[in-house]
């Protein structure tokens, strides 16, 4: 998606979110009131899910048994939410997932060219974790 089109990418490091007042704050308040009761759990599981299901389709399936590994999980911090996705097919200790990704030698002394797969699954997530929060956050204003 082009930059451009997206007001709710980030400028520079200096800001994340910038809020338009017009009128009260109610809609503002009644958000992130919503926010604090944990409405946003129900919407991050389903960004969960979709990031596993693109993940699945977009994962080179020679057995199939990476595609079906993936899952995510939801993390509380300090400083947020960490939604982050996972993959647990792992043989001698290496991440099937990110040798796919990144690419790996073999044990015959040959290099297997690694395939983007990740990124392109997850961008349009991202986007559109982006644009519904841009949405939710600008509504009616």
């Amino acid at each position: 998606m082009n930059p451009e089109k997206r007001p709710w990418a980030r400028e520079d490091d200096s800001q994340m979110i910038k809020f338009k007042q017009k009128g009260d704050f109610r809609k503002t308040e009644a958000f992130f009131k919503k926010i604090g009761e944990g409405d946003y759990k129900k919407g991050l599981r389903y960004y969960g899910e979709a990031g596993v299901s693109a993940l699945y389709e977009a994962t080179p399936k020679a057995t199939g048994k990476t595609a079906a590994s993936w899952s995510y999980s939801i993390e509380e911090t300090d400083e947020g939410l960490i939604i982050s996705w996972n993959n647990s097919n792992v043989n001698k200790g290496e991440n099937i997932a990110i040798l796919i990704q990144k690419g790996h030698g073999t044990s015959q002394g040959y290099y297997v060219q690694g395939v983007d797969y990740i990124n392109p699954a997850l961008g349009p997530i991202f986007d559109l974790i982006g644009k519904n929060l841009w949405m939710e956050v600008t509504k009616n204003a």
